[in-house]
């Protein structure tokens, strides 16, 4: 493999590009080694039990998850699969089904059209640990152990796990359904052609929103860039004005991350979604909260207006829902638009973070734009740059000697500087998946935000000989 065909692999699972790197003998060798470490771990090897494996919308996705189906039943395990559904959707079908021993799913998330990957789930519906992802890499790596002719797993599939999905999330005491109803919305969706197509449609519908859609056909072809940022949601924007909707919804290919348009068109920002969210379940059950090092301001501030305790963890799904676990939040997310509520599981889920946000809005009867008015806005810049040789240590000292009065540090995972008074923070940390590092800052204003993140590639670059 070379630098144009790139391959990813990592504790969450590998993500490739289709027919160069991430191919049907890759998927099969995978899901054997998710099989046979789930098989070794397994009372009675897994007999009378199955493996989960479902997929986003992608055109490769019936291909490759047969190829992770195969894989899994020669390692000695039944498998069921599951079809086209959001992420979420598969692991809250993993979650709630007794006999599940966890689920691959097929997905590249936000990735574009060119990608495709394995996420792995244990048996609790969250995402494997960082050890037991590690684990699993080691045995794709050496090779996993496959059973004898006698004892292969045998297929199946399951069918309804969108509806499902949608039926756990009208069932939550935190989802207002009836507020919603009684408001009836004009909601403008775009699901990007993605999975999230089969699920958030009919939540919507059922919550007696007025639908204007588009990307709702789950045939994986992107007309865009597929990720859910404020520069990819131009014609939502435009749905939005021509429609007379109070609010936009993007969601990425798996749907586990939700982005906001405004009533105006515009787009806010993907850290909102957890921080409406988060400030609705507040207002009914006050507790902790939980988000990542590399969310926004804006959260921290909704938990402290709150008057409830606030934490931040490692950046990665998991770590985040660990530390909702340790620290018993009643709601925690990513800023990326991931929200996650322990009534329902602790992965991130667009369509519950839809069904939250709009019970906060038909509460207030108002649009998003209108909700933050008159609150402190923050702008956030994300870069990246090449790892430096012998790691980032030495720019992280540069960083803190340099750092003014008043400034706090936090060295859980790269180093984050965080200003309180003024509302501003850096974070530098290597890559969980790439050989980089990833530089984010935030600020009330834009120029600080931009020095900032200037300040600190200056300082990695110093390191690299640039």
């Amino acid at each position: 493999m070379t630098a144009d065909y790139p391959f990813i692999v990592s504790a969450s699972g590998i993500r490739g590009i289709v027919g160069r790197t991430m191919t049907p003998e890759v998927a099969a060798r995978y899901g054997a080694a998710f099989g046979s470490f789930i098989r070794d771990r397994a009372p009675g090897g897994g007999s009378g039990h199955y493996v989960f494996v479902g997929r986003d919308s992608r055109t490769s996705g019936s291909l490759l998850s047969d190829a992770v189906a195969a894989g899994v039943r020669a390692a000695g395990l039944d498998v069921r699969l599951t079809g086209i559904a959001p992420t979420p959707t598969h692991l809250l079908a993993v979650k709630d089904d007794q006999l599940a021993l966890g689920g691959l799913i097929v997905t590249a998330s936000h990735n574009p059209v060119e990608w495709n990957g394995l996420k792995l789930a244990a048996a609790d519906g969250r995402f494997v640990t960082p050890d037991d992802g590690l684990a699993i890499q080691s045995l794709y790596e050496a090779g996993p152990s496959l059973a004898d002719w006698d004892s292969l797993g045998a297929g199946g599939e399951v069918e309804n796990v969108a509806a499902h999905h949608v039926e756990r999330i009208l069932d939550l005491d935190l989802v207002d359904a009836d507020a919603i109803r009684a408001w009836a919305p004009v909601v403008a969706l775009d699901c990007v052609h993605g999975a999230g197509a089969v699920v958030v449609p009919e939540l919507l519908t059922r919550l007696g929103c007025r639908v204007e859609g588009i990307g709702l056909d789950p045939d994986g072809r992107f007309p865009r860039n597929p990720e859910p940022t404020p520069e990819n949601l131009g014609e939502l924007g435009d749905r939005v004005r021509t429609a007379g909707a109070v609010v936009g919804l993007a969601v990425d290919p798996d749907s586990d991350r939700l982005a906001l348009v405004d009533e105006t068109g515009a787009p806010i920002g993907e850290d909102w979604t957890l921080a409406f969210a988060t400030e609705y379940v507040l207002e009914r059950r006050p507790g902790p909260v939980v988000t990542n090092l590399s969310s926004s301001q804006s959260i921290e501030d909704v938990a402290r207006a709150a008057d409830v305790p606030f934490f931040r963890s490692a950046v990665g799904e998991a770590r985040v829902a660990a530390m909702m676990s340790e620290r018993n939040a009643v709601i925690g997310g990513e800023g990326n638009g991931g929200v996650m509520l322990p009534d329902l599981n602790l992965t991130r889920d667009a369509p519950l973070a839809a069904a939250l946000v709009l019970s906060h809005l038909a509460t207030h009867r108002t649009g998003p734009g209108e909700l933050l008015r008159g609150r402190r806005r923050y702008t956030m810049v994300k870069r990246k740059t090449a790892q430096p040789p012998g790691g980032a240590a030495r720019a992280y000292e540069a960083l803190r000697d340099e750092a003014s009065e008043g400034a706090t540090f936090d060295d859980t995972d790269g180093l984050r500087i965080t200003w309180p008074e003024a509302g501003e923070w850096l974070h530098v940390r290597p890559s969980g998946t790439e050989p980089i590092l990833r530089i984010i800052s935030e600020a009330p204003e834009t120029d600080r935000a931009v020095e900032l993140a200037d300040r600190a590639e200056a300082h990695v670059a110093a390191l690299t000989g640039d």
